[in-house]
């Protein structure tokens, strides 16, 4: 019987993937034009997967591409517009190839004022219910019982708050802090892949969210302040580089150390604690009734030449 290997925080995505030909292996990544998404996307497509790296705009995705220079397709995806994430599910769909695995890492950080879309703030709308709509929509076309999907969080969804999910504030207009906002949308992460995961049981698919850790050069769009700038090169010494950020991801999305296990939260390439509130079904199923809805009332709310979703 082959003994898995074991992989710890210092481990990066080349040496997780060290060995395994992904040939003939289709993958999405988002937030792949830099950070942990690039480190991504490049050991995969290093070990021969086909790479679909998407970005908010096709110039950036495009850029990613020509960098990583092989197995590699752009893809426009702005995770906090639903037109665009529509239409990028649609891109894919006509690619005509089943999908192995989705990373959705995309994000924001540090938005410094509730900015409103579809009735929810940047942090949530962009974080979770972008990847709600685009991963809902794909699942279609993730293989059967070797399908992977990796949800990025982080530990700030350890702070989500007592309440769990602040649903009579989503767009922050009643109360407004920035790094609350954010931890409130990491855990949302973490609860969707729960749910995700038991859904998708009969399938054979395997949900799992993760943290990355402290990283340099996340890439996500922000405007931290001077004592938040201040705060991040005191910490530069404990951060980890992308590709150990990506180290994670790169296993449970395809590395055979991490087949069969679903539904759980991993940090330091190793199933972790996480939050409680991450057993919470209730919470969960009404994250994802919430988040469905807000998707269908903007569905609704479209012209009706434009074409709803199956």
């Amino acid at each position: 019987m082959t003994q898995r290997k074991t992989f710890g925080r210092r481990s990066t995505a080349d040496h997780v993937l060290a060995g395994i030909d992904l040939t003939g292996k289709h993958f999405l990544v988002t937030g792949c034009n830099s950070g942990i998404g690039f480190a991504t996307a490049s050991a995969l497509a290093a070990n021969g997967a086909h790479v679909i790296a998407a970005a908010r705009t096709h110039q950036k995705a495009a850029e990613t591409c020509r960098e990583i220079g092989y197995h590699c397709s752009p893809l426009e995806c702005d995770l906090g517009d639903l037109e665009s994430i529509a239409a990028a599910a649609e891109s894919v769909r006509l690619l005509q190839v089943p999908l192995d695995g989705i990373v959705a890492n995309a994000g924001v950080a540090n938005v410094a004022a509730a900015r409103v879309r579809y009735g929810v703030e940047q942090h949530f709308l962009v974080n979770h219910l972008g990847h709600f709509a685009l991963v809902n929509d794909l699942a279609g076309v993730v293989r059967d019982a070797t399908g992977r999907i990796v949800i990025v969080t982080s530990s700030a969804a350890g702070a989500g708050g007592a309440d769990g999910i602040m649903f009579d504030n989503l767009d922050g207009l009643r109360s407004y802090e920035t790094s609350v906002f954010y931890a409130h949308s990491k855990l949302a992460n973490a609860l969707y892949a729960k749910e995700l995961s038991r859904r998708l049981l009969s399938r054979g698919i395997a949900v799992n969210s993760v943290n990355p850790g402290r990283v340099h050069g996340m890439g996500m769009r922000d405007n931290p302040s001077l004592a938040r700038r201040l705060g991040r090169f005191a910490a530069l010494p404990f951060r980890r580089t992308p590709a150990q950020g990506a180290a994670g991801i790169a296993l449970l999305v395809a590395s055979p150390s991490s087949t069969g296990i679903s539904g759980e939260y991993w940090q330091d390439c190793a199933i972790a604690r996480g939050n409680p509130l991450l057993n919470d079904h209730a919470l969960a199923t009404r994250l994802w009734e919430t988040s469905e809805a807000l998707i269908v009332a903007h569905r609704d709310s479209r012209p009706q030449s434009f074409p709803k979703a199956a």
